[in-house]
């Protein structure tokens, strides 16, 4: 494709600035540790965590260009490569390991051990980075008019916005301000829900709703119309088609993992516990599937991926231009063998030889499809915890099937599912960053180096992180409810007790292969059934947008393409702002006032007590829905902002 032989990173392949030095390392470090910390926590509370990429970026320039008064973007690009390692390895095991806490506390056995966690984090970290490296020509450089990236390509606009000052920068920090006023309004201040939800009587069993969020507008647009449909009509066939289906047939039955009937169960919650209890797994088979299907088609391009790799076996690296240098293969090679046999031979992760091997076969796999995936809809929507879900369902079976079962066989499912989690997350995370690499022209092997390094700092970080919290709050309770750990937990306990619901797995399985017939992207579809529709909604809209700029009449090409582009930095500018203010609210929530509350619960009712009528769902949903329409207002009117040139 022309497109991709023409294209020209921000710094050539003859320049060397400087990248991989001391100041990126301390600096991205420190980075890895808080953001990790925060989105663990962030991550126990809502299921959700915060892609740490672009905060990352905007702080590391604030700090080496503005307090050590250096000046080298690709020195700004390793802070963030490293610092987002945090938030990846953090995603990977807030979502498993709290289960084997819960299951400590039931069971009367001891935690697992500040070792364990963190042997179990690293080798996930960097199996995943040394999975992810072969992919990178392919995915990276091949597919650059294909793949988006979009946060990749949102932190690149960053820190080049930076670097090059003027009009484009105050689009960039614009957004910044904006989006981190708005969120800070929104979840600090609590001045109305970022989750507006409407139940539909006359239609039981459905609803509709969005989280009315800076990032994920921001997300849609970078996307585009058409991803953003695929992931909104997954949300639709979730939540207007199979949901009242449910209510519709099922009223009177109980169905596991609820305990009670489903009229009841819609009754006492609505339809947001529908989607909770049975949705999740049809979702949750979709993904799979739709995983299996991605790597079939892509089967080829790995191939010719690993046999170009291959061939460079032993040769080294020396007539590679700087901008195309990745880990060696027998580096990566020997790094595989000595992580897999490690798991297998470390006393304290409880996995045997056979477990060991079904990590690396699903942890390649997962690796490729989160590669591919992230692509697609971002960091902040890959569905890592839908991967682990498949891996849960397929190792539980495989362990049971092999004799190990009870309190060992658990305890094993739930380590690999917290080392393919991970590698899946940090897999996720390498690609972004290495795209953010690409277009600025970073070299891709120090990057890679870097990444490593994050992992590190952040597995001997996030075991202190989780004994905290447990001794803290607990998990499971109000404070800290680690939902994803929880459905973990349920999964493999469903599997060795026989009652998990295959049925809804599998209807999302074929669900998945009918959209593939259809010629519709599967993953994106998938991943729009499996999250809820308050996710995609916004993206949505934010695909709407870019569509009516791109359509927008009376106006020249290269004033559209402005515009366009634009629209891209300024939400860049919402990514960023609502991940910076995200990860302040966590650290205030963190902070406990009295004896049940914390800063940030106290300032926002502080607020609510002295405006009542924000107390009132309906007049916060009404509320929410305008700030959600002025923010939309405001990326139409930076998208044909008039600037100054700098």
């Amino acid at each position: 494709m022309n497109e991709k032989n023409e294209f020209k990173p921000f710094v050539p392949a003859s320049k060397t600035l400087p990248e991989f030095t001391a100041t990126s390392i301390i600096l991205g470090v420190v980075l890895a540790v808080v953001f990790g910390g925060a989105n663990a926590y962030l991550g126990l509370r809502v299921g959700m965590t915060v892609s740490a990429s672009i905060p990352a970026a905007v702080i590391s320039m604030g700090i080496i260009r503005k307090v050590l008064k250096k000046d080298s973007i690709l020195e700004n690009n390793m802070v963030q490569t490293i610092g987002s390692a945090g938030e990846s390895v953090a995603a990977g095991a807030i979502f498993t390991l709290p289960a084997l806490f819960l299951w400590a506390s039931e069971w009367g056995t001891a935690s697992p051990s500040l070792i364990e966690i963190a042997a179990i984090s690293f080798i996930g970290g960097a199996l995943g980075i040394l999975f992810m490296v072969p992919l990178r020509k392919a995915l990276i450089v091949q597919e650059h008019g294909t793949l988006p990236y979009p946060e990749g390509q949102a932190c690149a606009e960053v820190l080049v916005a930076g670097e090059e000052g003027g009009a484009k920068a105050s689009t960039v920090f614009a957004g910044l301000g904006i989006a981190a006023a708005y969120k800070f309004i929104a979840d600090g201040l609590k001045a109305f829900p970022s989750e507006v939800h409407y139940e539909i009587p006359a239609y039981k069993g459905s609803g509709v709703g969005m989280d009315v969020l800076p990032a994920l507008l921001g997300v849609g647009y970078i996307c585009g119309p058409k991803i953003s449909s695929y992931l909104f009509c997954g949300g639709v066939m979730g939540w207007f088609v199979l949901m009242p289906l449910i209510v519709l047939f099922g009223s009177n039955m109980v169905l596991f993992p609820a305990s009670v009937s489903i009229a009841e169960l819609y009754a006492e919650k609505g339809s947001y516990a529908i989607w909770t209890n049975y949705i999740k797994y049809v979702g949750a088979g979709a993904v799979a599937c739709g995983g299996v299907l991605s790597l079939i088609k892509s089967l080829p391009l790995i191939i010719k991926t690993f046999r170009e790799a291959l061939k460079g076996f032993g040769k080294g690296q020396v007539t590679d231009e700087r901008t195309n240098q990745d880990l060696n293969i027998k580096v990566i090679l020997i790094g595989v063998v000595v992580l897999t046999l490690s798991i297998w031979i470390i006393p304290v992760i409880p996995i045997n030889l056979f477990g060991a091997f079904l990590i690396v076969i699903f942890g390649f796999f997962f690796a490729t499809v989160s590669s591919r995936m992230v692509g697609l809809v971002g960091s902040s929507n890959n569905p890592v915890s839908g991967m682990t879900i498949a891996t849960l369902l397929v190792s539980s079976m495989a362990l049971k099937a092999t004799g190990m079962v009870g309190q060992a066989g658990m305890t094993a499912a739930i380590a690999i599912g917290g080392v393919i989690c991970i590698i899946a997350a940090i897999a996720g995370d390498t690609s972004q960053d290495l795209k953010t690499g690409y277009i600025l022209g970073a070299t891709p092997k120090k990057q890679q180096i870097g990444e490593i390094v994050g992992v590190v700092a952040s597995a001997i970080a996030i075991g202190g992180v989780l004994y905290l919290l447990d001794l803290a709050w607990g998990y499971g309770s109000a404070d800290l409810p680690a939902p994803q750990a929880t459905l973990m937990k349920m999964i493999v306990e469903g599997v060795m007790g026989g009652n998990l619901p295959w049925t809804l797995v599998g209807i999302g399985a074929f669900i998945a292969i009918i959209v593939e017939i259809l010629g519709i992207p599967v993953l994106p579809f998938a991943i729009g059934l499996y999250l809820p529709i308050h996710l995609s909604t916004p993206m949505m809209v934010g695909g709407i947008v870019k569509w009516l700029v791109d359509k927008k009449k009376n106006i020249s090409q290269k004033e559209k393409k402005d515009a366009d582009a634009n629209g891209v930095l300024y939400c860049s500018g919402l990514i960023a702002g609502e991940g910076l203010v995200g990860i302040f609210l966590a650290v205030l929530a963190v902070i406990p006032v009295g004896e049940d509350g914390n800063v940030g619960s106290v300032i926002g009712e502080f607020l609510s007590n002295r405006i009542p009528a924000l107390a009132d769902a309906q007049i916060g949903n009404i509320v929410g829905l305008l700030a959600f329409g002025l923010l939309v207002l405001s990326l139409w009117k930076f998208c044909f902002r008039k600037t100054k040139k700098a």
